[in-house]
């Protein structure tokens, strides 16, 4: 029986007994001896705020009702001592991610956290102090906006905005229905259902300008149509896939690619000379192509035709850059 599993047997023990329990009584109970039983009640008493008292008269520990206000209960949270640190690296990995996001609302259960942690003797500040998350591309999105964005999307409302488009450099009116947010290499988009075109779209945050929460209830799109569209496709420009990619990459390329994941229907083998074959589906070209393009050298684009023709456009163009 590890630790949380003796806090809750002791918690029963002295929530069912009516004249308390003796050490000796928790001690079986508990399946240890009685110093390690006096911890368990320190611990109770100290961090989980339990009324726990010793009566003298009846040589026995009992819960005081009348000192913890009512009837005690645990906090809600029982986890392992992975599951804390999982969830306090989270709450890490959260506020890197968007400054200020969530951090009145996962305060109180941050506290909580960390005091069962301590309480675990886990050493939450040496590890924290030794794992960092780095981000290297990330634009900024207004915490007004995400705030706007993030209510509209738990209350099931409608959103409206301006939206910045940085292909056309231009700001339109936008009426939207959120459906999920998403976090893809760094930065925040949302999908949603587009009131304006009728069709699913998904909109950088970091674009968006003049969030407000409308009082319409959102309009539900079903979650197998939502993957269809927006989740199959090549990254954030998902949608329905119109063609195959198919890359070889030098043996040198490969060493790398071989073990990164570019699509989760991509499908791979290595060709007799060493060359590496990765094959997948894609529904835009814009940021496949910046992948393609950051290997140089180190890949050809086999298939389609108009895929390998817009690379060598691309890299025709940047060579008389430097001409």
């Amino acid at each position: 029986m590890d630790r949380f599993d003796r806090i809750y047997a002791l918690h029963k023990e002295l929530g069912a007994a009516r004249r308390g329990r003796s050490l000796q009584q928790l001690a079986e109970a508990l399946e240890c001896d009685t110093s390690t039983a006096k911890r368990i009640i320190r611990a109770m008493r100290d961090y989980l705020g339990a009324p726990i008292v010793y009566d003298r008269e009846i040589r026995a520990y009992r819960y005081d009702h009348a000192e913890g206000g009512g009837i005690y209960e645990l906090p809600g949270l029982w986890f392992t001592g992975e599951e804390l640190l999982a969830l306090t690296s989270s709450h890490q990995l959260l506020q890197r991610i968007q400054p200020g996001l969530l951090d009145r609302e996962l305060e109180p259960l941050r506290q909580r956290i960390e005091k069962l942690i301590d309480h675990q003797q886990l050493g939450r500040g040496r590890l924290s102090a030794r794992v960092r998350i780095l981000t290297s591309t990330a634009r900024n999105v207004a915490p007004a906006v995400f705030r706007q964005v993030a209510s509209a999307l738990a209350q099931g409302r409608r959103l409206s905005f301006s939206y910045h488009g940085r292909g056309s450099n231009t700001a339109t009116a936008r009426r939207a229905s959120p459906q999920r947010l998403v976090h893809y290499r760094d930065n925040w988009y949302l999908d949603a259902w587009d009131h304006d075109r009728e069709a699913l779209r998904t909109f950088a945050l970091d674009c968006v300008r003049d969030a407000a929460v409308a009082e319409e209830p959102a309009q539900e799109i079903d979650e197998a149509l939502l993957d269809r569209e927006l989740g199959a496709g090549y990254g954030i420009f998902a949608g329905t896939p119109v063609a195959t990619a198919v890359l070889w990459f030098t043996p040198h390329a490969a060493r790398w690619v071989a073990d990164e994941s570019w699509h989760p229907e991509q499908t791979s083998r290595w060709l007799p000379d060493g060359r590496f074959e990765l094959t997948f589906p894609y529904a835009a070209t814009p940021e496949l192509l910046k992948d393609i393009l950051r290997h140089g050298a180190g890949v050809e684009v086999q298939e389609p035709p108009e895929l390998r023709r817009e690379v060598r456009s691309q890299l025709r163009a940047a060579l008389r850059a430097y001409d």
